[in-house]
């Protein structure tokens, strides 16, 4: 109903936009804190660059299943009445 309802209106793509926004927030907030609690530093990226790189890929790897796995309950929600019976 809320997909239909959103999308008749003209109001999905607003709607999505936020989603949007939100995951990139949470996105830029998830991989700042997991590498201030991991370590990640200046000084380290000068000192060992490929020990940074490898932190920094599973940091955003983490972060990016994090996120993704969020949107992904968002969008269910989303859809779940168009395709229940048992929405009013």
């Amino acid at each position: 109903i809320l997909y239909f309802n959103l999308l008749t209106s003209g109001k999905l793509n607003e709607h999505l936009v936020g989603i949007d926004t939100s995951a990139c927030n949470m996105a830029e907030y998830l991989i700042e804190e997991m590498a201030r609690k991991q370590g990640e530093t200046e000084q380290l990226k000068a000192e060992n660059m490929m020990k940074w790189v490898g932190l920094m890929n599973n940091i955003l790897a983490c972060a990016d299943e994090i996120v993704f796995n969020d949107i992904r309950e968002i969008f269910k929600k989303l859809l779940s009445c168009e395709y229940s019976r048992s929405c009013p």
